[in-house]
């Protein structure tokens, strides 16, 4: 036997076999941290242990939530980075479950060492040992009671401690913790339990969550109040142990009721996270482009307004709409989604009458084509189609009036006339363009009933189109998410006959004055708003509308009842213009500028609203857009035989809108029979001809010639631009300038001939 040393005592070194052991037992803590140490190293895939199984969640283009669902295992689990999750929740789960967290590797040796002794005395295990990286090895599915299963739970712990990190052990089981009932993780508990984030818990309830995961049924805060609330003052006694909190606030927050009961999971745009139900269970789900505050109001005011009229309305739906981006900021599908009969079918996406509001449209595209003019007098009166005799809605007949009157006060005549000028085919075939895919049957179908709303719509499309009104002409289709790509806008109408449309449009909401009296506060932003009522009073419409929003209300039965309440005006538009005034103010203009070079004087005749002709006896000038060609002139005045002017009105709306498209008004001389046959044309400047400027006094003017000249006066546009009549014996002269020019000669049928020239300046040829 090889001597032990003099070193030792004598004692030792006369019992060498317990000096070996006694050396064995030092060396037995350095020993097992190498092997803790090399456990640690050993690679691991974190992931499976750091995940939870999310509940499929709708969130708001900021991040807020609006719709949960029950994840596969039936479970309201909603994880949550730490930042946010309340520091308290934090700091109390770590005084609840493992105060030494930040400083051991995944195990605690003194937390072992203390719950040893006190299982012997005990003779019972009464105090553990398990670490928050224990607990999350536990909740990953390693959960063993047997020492052997402790044991892989350690080595895990270890390896998890290492390789994830605290913040992200902390992160997990704060997020896969059992709550009580089926809720898993602080963020669904804290909604349950407080009906507020996991990142606003106040200290107490705080304590209270971070007792629960140790016996989730038994300190149910429901079920067991006063256990409950034990285990919550244990918790907060522990933080005040551990320098967490001070003495005041341990008093005050012992003192604090439990508050804990249950709360609805935000439920928000049901219909809409239905449709999205898939693709939230994505890896990355997409958000919503709606806004939570807006979308909170806009089902209060629908569900407000539904209380108010009882069982005779039973259903509604609301839009709101970015018009920059074509972003829905809110959708309410019906005023409750459990409701028996119409709660769960989305009335945005209801084909139902749309009434006048497609009369918009209908003056847009007549606009756009020249066969309007927002400063025209349409006459209301009397229509006789054969089979159907348009009525207003109040009854009677205004007589004449301004086109943007006569829009604003939704007449039904002068709609079906201006209908009539562009024909059902372009006119179904400009709604198809701008979303209305609902309209699936022939032009001839719908007749001109179109133009009073008499086919089918729906709320979603239909605010599409006025968001295509209010961008100046673009048309996109809705976005609903924004991992939705942006689409190129499709260019519809011209930006000057949406701008037209916007002043013809432009009204104060009700409960609003015209005009602020003076020395008021500035008054909110002018707006644009129609409405609609279908035949038979089952539908009422409201859209309101200026560059940053559109709103759009319908209300009806699901089930297609009348109802004498259902009046756009009056059940719409209240719910509409409340809506439309609580939206959040954007810093860019709610109202589209119209830049100087958009617009260019026109004479207009008074009586007519028409560009004046030669036998107006009154001129008005007013800006009109740029766009249109002016080709269309006053027929209301005529040189008398006997000198003077005579005033030829028709006697019918039908005739009216005869003469305002270019047929022929009524005493109108028929046209000379020894021109059967013969092309109206200009003869003078020739089409194609090119004109060079000599720059001598009287010598750049061009007598203008035309197959009519002797048969009456006919009226010449240079340009869009009105030059003036000749007649028989009074010819007209033009005056040549440099450039290409496009002439129109109109004769009194309307019939129009046209010439297009150039004119050249010496120098740009030598």
């Amino acid at each position: 036997m090889i001597p032990l040393p003099r070193v030792l005592p004598a004692p030792l070194r006369r019992h060498p076999r317990l000096a070996v052991a006694l050396a064995l037992a030092a060396g037995l803590p350095l020993l097992a941290w190498l092997a803790a140490l090399a456990i640690s190293f050993i690679p691991l895939a974190t992931a499976p242990y750091l995940a939870a199984e999310p509940s499929p969640e709708l969130l708001d283009r900021n991040g807020r939530t609006l719709h949960v669902f029950l994840n596969s295992r039936e479970q309201w689990c909603l994880p949550r980075p730490l930042d946010q999750i309340s520091p308290w929740l934090r700091q109390a789960t770590l005084a609840a479950e493992d105060q030494r967290f930040e400083s051991h590797g995944g195990i605690d040796g003194a937390a072992i060492l203390r719950a040893a002794v006190q299982n012997a005395r005990g003779g019972r295990i009464v105090s553990g040992a398990s670490t928050l990286p224990m607990q999350v090895a536990k909740l990953g599915g390693l959960d063993s009671r047997s020492f052997a299963g402790k044991l892989r739970q350690a080595a895990l712990a270890l390896r998890l401690d290492r390789q994830a990190g605290k913040p992200a052990l902390l992160a997990a089981y704060l997020n896969k913790a059992p709550y009580g009932m089926n809720l898993v993780g602080a963020e669904a508990a804290a909604r349950r339990w407080f009906g507020r984030t996991a990142a606003e818990l106040t200290l107490p309830e705080a304590a209270l969550l971070a007792a629960l995961p140790r016996a989730p049924t038994a300190l149910d805060p429901l079920a067991h109040p006063e256990r409950a609330r034990r285990a919550r003052n244990h918790v907060l006694a522990r933080m005040h142990a551990e320098g967490m909190i001070d003495e005041a606030r341990l008093a005050e927050s012992l003192a604090a009721p439990l508050g804990a009961r249950i709360h609805p999971f935000p439920a928000a745009a049901p219909h809409l996270a239905m449709r999205l139900r898939p693709a939230l269970r994505a890896p990355n789900p997409p958000r919503a482009t709606l806004d939570a505050a807006i979308q909170a109001e806009a089902q209060r005011l629908l569900a407000h307004r539904l209380e108010v009229w009882g069982s005779e309305i039973d259903s509604g739906a609301a839009l709101v709409i970015d018009v920059r981006t074509a972003e829905v900021l809110a959708h309410v599908g019906s005023p409750d989604f459990f409701h028996e009969r119409a709660g769960q079918f989305d009335a945005t996406r209801a084909e139902r009458s749309p009434g006048s509001t497609l009369k918009p449209f209908t003056y847009a595209l007549a606009l756009e084509r020249g066969r309007l003019y927002p400063t025209e007098r349409l006459l209301d009166d009397t229509l006789d189609l054969g089979r159907w005799r348009p009525r207003n809605f109040g009854g009677g007949h205004a007589g004449l009036v301004p086109a943007d009157q006569a829009l604003r006060r939704s007449l039904n005549v002068p709609a079906v006339l201006i209908f009539g000028r562009l024909g059902e085919q372009a006119m179904q075939d400009f709604l198809r363009a701008a979303g209305l895919s609902t309209l699936t049957r022939s032009a001839g179908f719908y007749g001109y009933g179109m133009a009073l709303g008499n086919c089918e719509a729906r709320l979603d499309q239909l605010a599409g189109a006025y968001a295509m009104l209010a961008a100046l002409g673009d048309w996109r289709p809705l976005r609903w998410t924004l991992a939705q790509s942006a689409a190129s806008p499709i260019r519809l109408l011209e930006r000057d006959t949406c701008l037209a449309l916007y002043q013809m449009l432009e009204q104060p909401l009700p409960g609003r004055p015209a005009r602020q009296p003076t020395g008021a506060l500035p008054s909110a932003p002018p707006v644009c708003w129609k409405t609609g009522t279908s035949t038979g009073n089952r539908d009422a419409w409201a859209f309101v509308y200026n560059g940053q929003y559109v709103v759009g209300v319908w209300f009806g039965n699901h089930d297609g009842r009348p109802s004498r309440r259902l009046i756009g005006a009056e059940a719409a538009l209240p719910m509409a213009a409340r809506l439309f005034q609580s939206l959040p103010a954007r810093p860019e203009p709610a109202w589209p500028a119209m830049a100087a070079d958009e617009l260019r004087p026109v004479q207009i005749c008074p009586a007519s609203g028409l560009p004046i002709a030669g036998a107006c006896p009154h001129a008005e000038s007013v800006l009109l857009p740029r766009g249109p060609f002016l080709d269309r002139i006053c027929e209301v005045h005529w040189p008398a035989p006997a000198g003077g002017v005579v005033e030829r009105w028709p006697a019918s709306a039908r005739g009216w809108d005869l003469a305002a498209v270019g047929q022929p008004p009524p005493n109108q001389p028929p046209p000379d029979p020894d021109r059967a046959g013969r092309p109206f044309e200009i003869i003078m400047p020739a089409y194609g001809g090119r004109y060079l400027l000599t720059g001598e006094p009287g010598g750049d003017r061009l007598r203008l010639e035309s197959s009519l000249d002797q048969q009456g006066p006919v009226h010449w546009f240079q340009n869009d631009r009105y030059l003036g009549a000749s007649q028989p014996g009074r010819p007209l002269m033009l005056e040549l300038t440099a450039g290409s020019h496009r002439l129109v000669c109109v004769a009194p049928t309307a019939e129009r001939a046209v010439s297009e020239f150039h004119v050249d300046h010496p120098q740009a040829i030598y």
